[in-house]
Formats: structure tokens, C-alpha cells, sequence
């Protein structure tokens, strides 16, 4: 089996590891997956990085032993707040004689619209092209071919610290692996759980992972918005582990097996037992008492995605709504709490269009593994000459020859 790849998707809380392979129709077939705890990081980013290859090493061992195979290369993900997005535009005057646009103009305007004053501590991950107006026409997707004067293009920018970025490359280098390629985790989650449809009509993805929620807003089929907001899944878990005197361990499995968003939907009188500390004996509540403590932290973080949507300016464009994923989305209630509070049509996304052990990966805490893995593929493909990305996305397929330079 040849061209076999790894999503690394290296979190707060875990680290998962997707190993598979595009098959001949041009899906992804999954053969292998390993998930450990993840003790290196912080809020998504790395603060010990010994721990964090430790976590490396564990999850593709796993994932190898399941697969059957050795693997070398991994598609790594980056995530924290110090990622930042940011729009741009660039404009060039169409360079051919007879003015038809030709790729030498598209690549122009695209390092013109990227030509930006960037810190010296930041390098640029991503410069995803949104649209392109030639002329007085807006809202061309691909121009090449077309006759104009002025060609000019809005971009989406995305960039991180590059010492966070480094440490990142250090970590999986010092497991053993090479890097193929660094992708921010919400433009990989958004691969593997959205329809081209939801990104065309206008939609946001929130992946509420360990320590953040990324969150990416897609109109047009283009990316239009994104930021890192740094409240997670283990917020949840120290507001329970306090309210109810418990561990940490233990107040992360009372959320995972009774812990729910909204008090509407427990049933009055279900009890749940919690441990204790100190060698005491368990107690007993009702699950409600667990709700409350879970149900103010769940409405807070909405309510913060919800002014980032509101200062974005595209809260109003999301004709297809909300699209939750991470594991962070598997808490019960967590659609009807986000529907309260952005007042719009919400799902839980999962990956999707996968074969092989798809049962194993099927559930939303893999999305950024699974997208990690389909965009390292698809990529290895696009250098091959074998595939076109999909136009409206990235920077469109016609233009080979230098995709991988904004990619």
C-alpha cells in the first residue's frame, strides 16, 4: 500500500493519530488509529516538549500496531491562540498583450494580497484565496482565461508564532517522524465534517477542543473569518471538579458520562455518584446539580463565540448555521445550548466520506485527525500531478506548478 500518511492532531487534553491512505476512488481509507493523553501542552500550545513526544511516540505506536505498518511521515496540526487570521487584498494590472488573464497574473495578485507587515516572531501558515474581481465584475472564483485590466484578489492569512510553530516541528522530529505539512485544525476539521454546500451558503465551524475553541467561518466557499478563543472542554472539567469537591480524572469522567448543557433536558430525578477525595466515600447527587455547574460555563463560552461572530461582521451571512465538532461538541445538550444562544440552525459535525475502520473514527473527537490526514493526501496527490483541488477553497488546482507555496 503506498503513500501512507498520519494525521497528527497533538491536543490539550489528547493526542490522536489517523493513519490511512487514499484508496482508487478517492476516498480516504482509514487502517489505523492511536489516541493518548496528552500532558504537554497548554491551551494548545506546547509548554514541555519531552512530554509531548512522549504522547507522539504512544498514539502512532497505537496506531501503527493497528494498521500493520510503519509510518515516517505526518500532516501535524497547529492550534492556540496565538494563531491569528487576518483578510487582505492585492491588485496587479493583467500583464498579457491581447489581456487575458493567464497563472503568472493569479500568482502575482496573490503575493501582492500577501505582502503584509508580519512580526518578526510570526510566519504565515496559510494564504487561502476567497475571491477575485476583474475589473468592475466581483465574485469570480477562477479567472483564468478571462479579459481584463485590473485583477484583483481578497485573501484570507492565517499565521502563527514561529516559536510555537518550531517547537511543534521539534516535538515531532525528536519522536522519530517528518513533517509533511503544518495546518491550522479548523481549516483540516472543516474538510473532514463540512458540505461544499454549508461552506458556499455561509457557515460557521467551532471545534471545541481540550483548552480552546477554533473557530472558522467559511461564505462563498471561501474562509472569510477565523480566531482561536481560549476556553475548552477542561474548563468544563475544573468548574466540576471544584463545585463538587472531586479530581480532576474523576471530574472528567461524571462530564463525559452525565454531564449535560441544558437542565431542561435531565430527568429531575437521576442521581449520579461522585467521588471523593482524600479516601472518603463516594456521594450521591442529582444529575441536575451536575447541569447547573456545567450549564452557565457551556452558555459563557457561546456567548463568547458569539461576540467574535457579531465583531466579524458575518454573523448575519450564515444562511447554513452553526457546525459543531471537537470532542468538546459530544456533551450532551451542546446543540440546543448553542442554538439558544446564536438563535440559528446547529449540528454536530463528523468526519465524513471515510472507508476502512470508519466506525473508529466516526465520532467528532477525530474531525481534526481525519481532515489532517484527507489534506496531507490530497496534497501528496496535487505535487503528483494526480488531483485538482476543489475550486473555492484553497488557492484553485489550475495553478500547480505553486500551490504548494500558499497552501
Amino acid at each position: 500500500m503506498e503513500n501512507i500518511l498520519v494525521g497528527l492532531d497533538i491536543g490539550t487534553t489528547k493526542t490522536c493519530a489517523v493513519i490511512g491512505t487514499m484508496n482508487d476512488s478517492g476516498m480516504l481509507e482509514v487502517i489505523g488509529v492511536g489516541v493518548t493523553p496528552s500532558r504537554g501542552l497548554k491551551n494548545g500550545v506546547i509548554v514541555n516538549i519531552d512530554n509531548t513526544t512522549s504522547s507522539i511516540v504512544k498514539a502512532i505506536d497505537e496506531g501503527e500496531l493497528m494498521a500493520g505498518y510503519e509510518v515516517s511521515d505526518v500532516i501535524v496540526g497547529v492550534g492556540g491562540q496565538h494563531v491569528k487570521g487576518q483578510n487582505s487584498r492585492g491588485v496587479v494590472a493583467v500583464s498579457s498583450r491581447n489581456r487575458t488573464i493567464a497563472t503568472q497574473d493569479v500568482k502575482r495578485v496573490i503575493e501582492a494580497a500577501q505582502a503584509i507587515v508580519i512580526p518578526v516572531d510570526r510566519e504565515i501558515l496559510h494564504v487561502l484565496s476567497k475571491e477575485f474581481s476583474v475589473d468592475d465584475q466581483i465574485g469570480i472564483k477562477d479567472p483564468i482565461g478571462m479579459s481584463g485590466v485590473r485583477l484583483e484578489a481578497e485573501v484570507h492569512i492565517i499565521t502563527g508564532a514561529t516559536s510555537n510553530i518550531q517547537n511543534m516541528i521539534k516535538a515531532v522530529e525528536k519522536s522519530g517522524f517528518q513533517y509533511r505539512d503544518i495546518v491550522f485544525n479548523p481549516l483540516a476539521a472543516a474538510d473532514a465534517v463540512l458540505s461544499r454546500d454549508e461552506m458556499e451558503l455561509g457557515v460557521a465551524l467551532l471545534d471545541i477542543g481540550g483548552g480552546t475553541i477554533d473557530l472558522i467561518v467559511y461564505l462563498e466557499g471561501g474562509v472569510a473569518y477565523s480566531t482561536v478563543l481560549p476556553v475548552g472542554g477542561i474548563h468544563i472539567t475544573n468548574d466540576i471538579s471544584i463545585g463538587l469537591r472531586t479530581p480532576i480524572e474523576s471530574a472528567e469522567l461524571i462530564k463525559k458520562k452525565y454531564g449535560c448543557a441544558v437542565l431542561d433536558l435531565v430527568d429531575p430525578s437521576e442521581v449520579v455518584e461522585v467521588p471523593s477525595v482524600g479516601g472518603r466515600p463516594p456521594r450521591k447527587l442529582l444529575r441536575q446539580e451536575l447541569t447547573q455547574i456545567i450549564e452557565p460555563r457551556v452558555a459563557e463560552m457561546m456567548e463568547m463565540v458569539e461576540r467574535e461572530l457579531v465583531l466579524s461582521g458575518k454573523k448575519d451571512m450564515l444562511a447554513a448555521g452553526v457546525v459543531l465538532t471537537g470532542g468538546g461538541s459530544m456533551l450532551d445538550g451542546s446543540v440546543e445550548a448553542a442554538e439558544r444562544v446564536f438563535n440559528m440552525p446547529v449540528r454536530i459535525g463528523s468526519p465524513r466520506d471515510v472507508t476502512g475502520i470508519a466506525d473508529r473514527v466516526s465520532t467528532p473527537q477525530f474531525s481534526n485527525a481525519v481532515g489532517l490526514l484527507k489534506y496531507g493526501l490530497k496534497m501528496s496527490q496535487v505535487r503528483a500531478g494526480k488531483f485538482t483541488p476543489e475550486k473555492g477553497g484553497n488557492v484553485f488546482g489550475r495553478i500547480k506548478k505553486w500551490i504548494e507555496e500558499y497552501l
